[in-house]
């Protein structure tokens, strides 16, 4: 999951402090997320994350 995000960020050419402004939290908690330190990171976050970078939700399974 981690490294789809991280691709997408990349294609988007998007930092961890955009992204985090973008879904409103705090630029640590994207990079603890994609450290893999959040073990539940919640829905509603990952829906932010997804329409942020036009990701399908599906495409987290």
């Amino acid at each position: 999951m981690q490294k789809i995000i991280i691709e997408k960020m990349k294609d988007k050419k998007l930092t961890h402090s955009q992204l985090a402004r973008m879904i409103g939290v705090s630029q640590q908690y994207i990079s603890k997320f994609l450290q893999g330190k959040v073990k539940s990171p919640g829905f509603n976050f990952m829906v932010k994350i997804a329409d942020a970078l036009d990701i399908d939700l599906n495409d987290f399974r």
